[in-house]
């Protein structure tokens, strides 16, 4: 008997031992559960400026991880190794959260700059979001802080349940055009929801990675600003630079100057605009 995973846009109808669409979540008797949990792939402490936020205790430190599998299939996916790919073809190694949580205390002791917590982050973790809100839990009684890296394609449930654990997130909003989210196996309304929902609760910042060809006009982008700024004209926006790989290696990379024109365009209406990968 089929069971529909409740995550995510997709609603995946399982047949017990079946896997879903993200290749994380598994129908296992009847039961949907998390089948990543605490396979984590990789692991790395960053700058925080990597996840990227800028306004969230900058020159600070965050103990990254990630895990496998993902709810979209962007073609130019810059951790297709992982993000799209399912636990038997890659190496993984089991981290319980009080390990993961002790790890970012000890990062806090250790390093000259500070550690100021865990980012669940290189593929997407809301597909695992039960490994997130339980070391989150743990991490928050040591004091530290949580940062989410997501493309914001996940039910407001899963959101409800990691909000309160949250401090700040960088939500991928792709574009601004259905079709556009239709092509890449999302749904833009969703997106936005959640974004709305999260502004409310914690620190955002999004991130839109700018294709030639596809979400690179200023009318997308007038549009896009012009909708961040309804929820708050704070929030701030990085404009990063496409450059060829994985499905999609058909094109240049995004011109800089391009870039430059359509952060001005946002520049109109959100006080904090960000150029990346230049």
């Amino acid at each position: 008997m089929k069971t529909i995973c409740q995550v995510c846009i997709h609603h995946c109808a399982l047949e017990p031992g079946q896997t879903g669409m993200c290749r994380a979540r598994k129908n296992a008797g009847g039961e949907i559960i998390c089948e990543n949990y605490g396979r984590i792939t990789s692991l790395a402490l960053d700058p925080i400026e990597k996840k990227p936020l800028y306004d969230f205790h900058p020159g600070s430190t965050v103990l990254s991880v990630g895990s496998y599998g993902c709810n979209l299939r962007c073609p130019f996916c810059q951790n297709h190794e992982i993000s799209m790919m399912d636990g038997k073809s890659l190496e993984t190694e089991y981290v319980s959260p009080k390990q993961l949580a002790d790890m970012a205390l000890k990062c806090k002791e250790q390093q000259k700059t500070g550690n100021i917590g865990v980012a669940y982050t290189y593929n997407e973790p809301l597909v695992g979001w039960e490994f997130v809100r339980d070391t989150a839990r743990l991490v928050k009684e040591y004091d530290m802080l949580n940062v989410l890296v997501t493309n914001g394609t996940a039910s407001q449930k899963v959101l409800e349940e990691l909000l309160p654990w949250t401090d700040a997130m960088n939500i991928d909003l792709k574009g601004f055009r259905e079709e556009y989210y239709r092509k890449l196996g999302g749904d833009l309304e969703t997106v936005k929801a959640f974004i709305a929902k999260a502004v409310e609760s914690c620190h955002v910042e999004l991130t839109t990675l700018i294709v030639p060809g596809e979400n690179d006009s200023p009318e997308d982008m007038e549009s896009q600003a012009r909708w961040i700024a309804s929820l708050s004209p704070t929030i701030p926006l990085h404009i990063t630079r496409f450059f060829p790989r994985y499905h999609m290696r058909d094109r240049d990379a995004t011109d800089v100057e391009q870039l430059n024109r359509l952060a001005r365009t946002a520049g109109k209406y959100l006080e904090k605009v960000y150029v990346g990968n230049v």
